[in-house]
């Protein structure tokens, strides 16, 4: 009997819920504790009839302020079960940005953990179309009253309300997932339930994933990267290891043996700690068969310690932004014939290059990259000149592609190659030069193990090239021999003409080096 088709982002978890088989395999195992597939939708199902209980109505936005965690994880199904668009926030957000976004995005109901009580009741107090709050952990520690009534999660799946099913359709909203904000306010990408449902198919079928997996997930459910690695297991029916973070890497290593996961994602950061770890003691995990980066180049030099690390895995460089989650990814067996490529498209979609006056550009040549498919966002929310910005009239009579204002070239084979973001691009002595180039050189440097590039203004050079670099503890570098080891791998004008030392680079949280607060810190 063949599967029913999975038209809505939350049919798989209802599917492999009603199956024997899956049933009762494990769903997600949670700092440690494992939870059935008809344990996420028995409590999804009650959640969801707690939602509408209070109101809420096909298409209201939830919001859910939450760390890793079971109740999260339920939350997210619950809000598309009652035909809901859920927003996860991450919980590092302060109370000012908590608070444009639930009054942004208009949330009707927000659930949260008792921990992050002290950030979201000054940020809801505020009049805002919130009618409800609902409360993951101890409610008699919370000392001070709030705007709106708090029911505890327990609670809420526990009133005796019935859940009636949606009449949700693909074309509806499923979610909205607000950027980071690195300049100005966060912005809400709409992504409906056929663009996620189609996203989650394309990155398992190139990703050659199945239902066996133990995919881990210790980046932000807030992070589309994060978020992913959950809607590719319950789409699979496979099991989702879930990790609040990152920040104690020998508590992640005894769990991705216990657990036996198969597929580690990361982003540059996490392997620049592993790999100098690694230097320090050998680690190994044989049971790991994927490997994936994305939010940042990862460093050639990394490549051949992260093999060591894992021994029998593919390891995949990728490509993407969260307007349209994954633009490309380059085969695992290619890595060596394409250095510092980052593939092609993602199956079902289609990329090109055009140049600022919108003509296309030949192999070799640099251009902007344009995205076609079915995962690119319907647009931002409450933003239509922002909208208008990055969504561009296609080729076809009426279609939207999007414009990434990312600069790219290609190959003769139409291999895609990052060359750097449009307010990037590092313009000195006429020439412009790459930041990316710039930091592949200075990871090559032996000692050197975390590396950005930025440029200043200069008036002689136009912009002068400056390099942040974080060494390993027992290396000796002096910024001389910094520079005359760059000198040996760059052009002459690529070479920094400052080199700034650190202890560490300011990261987004996302895990992603912050060249705005480092500019803003020196």
């Amino acid at each position: 009997m063949n599967s029913p088709p999975r038209r809505l982002l939350h049919q798989s978890l209802q599917i492999h819920a009603a199956r024997n088989g899956t049933a009762d395999k494990t769903a997600a195992i949670v700092e440690g504790a494992p939870y059935t597939y008809r344990q996420l939708l028995d409590s999804s199902q009650r959640l969801a009839a707690a939602l509408q209980a209070r109101g809420m109505q096909r298409g209201d936005r939830v919001a859910i302020f939450m760390d890793n965690t079971w109740p999260c994880i339920v939350s997210i199904y619950a809000t598309l079960l009652a035909g809901g668009v859920f927003l996860v926030i991450n919980p590092q957000t302060k109370a000012d940005k908590l608070d444009f976004i639930l009054t942004d995005s208009g949330a009707r109901i927000l659930l949260s953990d008792a921990h992050l009580f002290n950030i979201f009741c000054p940020a809801i107090e505020t009049p805002s179309s919130l009618s409800a709050v609902i409360m993951s952990g101890d409610l008699g520690a919370l000392s001070t009253p709030c705007r709106l009534p708090v029911t505890s999660f327990e609670q809420a799946l526990a009133e005796p309300a019935s859940f009636i099913p949606a009449a949700t359709i693909p074309l509806d909203l499923a979610a909205l997932i607000y950027t980071s904000g690195s300049t100005g306010q966060p912005k809400g990408v709409m992504q409906t339930h056929q663009s996620m449902v189609f996203a989650a198919g394309s990155l398992i079928e190139y990703l050659r994933l199945g239902a066996n997996e133990r995919i881990l997930c210790l980046l932000p459910l807030a992070f589309d990267y994060g978020l992913y690695q959950l809607l590719m297991a319950i789409t699979l029916g496979a099991t989702l290891v879930l990790e609040r973070s990152f920040t104690y890497p020998a508590q992640i290593y005894s769990r991705m043996t216990e657990t036996g996961v198969t597929v580690f994602p990361g982003v540059p950061t996490i392997y620049a700690m592993m790999v100098s770890a690694h230097s320090r003691a050998p680690l190994s995990f044989p049971t790991v068969t994927r490997v994936t980066n994305t939010a940042a180049a990862l460093p050639e030099s990394h490549v051949s310690k992260l093999r060591e690390i894992f021994p029998n895995a593919l390891v995949y460089r990728m490509y993407g932004l969260t307007e349209c989650k994954r633009v490309c990814y380059l085969e695992p067996e290619l890595a060596e014939q394409k250095p510092g490529s980052v593939g092609k498209a993602i199956p079902g979609t289609e990329t090109y290059l055009l140049d600022e006056d919108g003509h296309a550009v030949a192999p070799g040549q640099t251009g902007i990259l344009y995205v076609r498919g079915p995962h690119v966002m319907v647009g931002y929310w409450n933003r239509p000149d922002l909208t208008a910005h990055m969504l561009k009239p296609g080729k076809l009579p009426g279609e939207r592609v999007l414009c990434t204002h990312d600069h790219f070239r290609t190959d003769a084979e139409g291999f895609l190659y990052f060359v750097g973001r449009t307010d990037d691009i590092i313009k000195t002595r006429g020439e412009k030069v790459s930041p990316i180039e710039v930091e592949e050189a200075l990871h090559r440097i032996p000692g050197v193990r975390e590396a950005a590039v930025v440029g200043i203004p200069d008036d002689v050079l136009g912009q002068a090239i400056r390099a942040y670099i974080v060494v390993e503890a027992d290396a000796a570098l002096t910024e001389r021999q910094v520079r005359a080891l760059s000198a040996a791998q760059l052009e002459s004008f690529m070479v920094p003409k400052e080199i700034v030392f650190r202890d560490a680079l300011p990261k987004t949280t996302t895990g992603k080096v912050s060249k705005r607060l480092l500019m803003e810190g020196q």
